[in-house]
């Protein structure tokens, strides 16, 4: 089996659970180049907030992902939607995924 098709199966598994909670969620896509995020509310299917490297200046993939937390966390904390539910993707929590993490939790987001 392949790594995209693991990654699948994993985001799967834990997505059951996710998707039950009240709260809003942090979902997270990482691409070769770039990252994204987006905090969705499933219960009536809206994207509140989202953010992605694009546009940052920082030199870096882990520096960008934290920077790009910090900045999903500022519009979300606007918006008064400050404790979500981390939705890695099935991707491990290391790298740019656990940067991510740590921009958004300093940035005011509770998970």
């Amino acid at each position: 089996m392949n790594k995209n098709i693991q990654r699948k199966i994993r985001h799967r598994r834990v997505k059951r659970h996710i998707e039950n909670n009240a709260l809003p969620r942090l979902v997270v896509f990482r691409s070769n180049k770039h990252i994204y995020a987006q905090i969705i509310d499933d219960q009536t299917s809206i994207t509140l907030a989202a953010a992605s490297d694009i546009a940052t200046k920082k030199q870096g993939n882990l520096e960008k992902a934290k920077e790009t937390g910090e900045t999903l966390a500022k519009i979300s904390v606007k918006k008064n939607h400050k404790k979500v539910v981390f939705d890695r993707a099935g991707y491990k929590y290391h790298g740019r995924i656990k940067a991510l993490a740590d921009g958004a939790r300093e940035g005011g987001l509770v998970f």
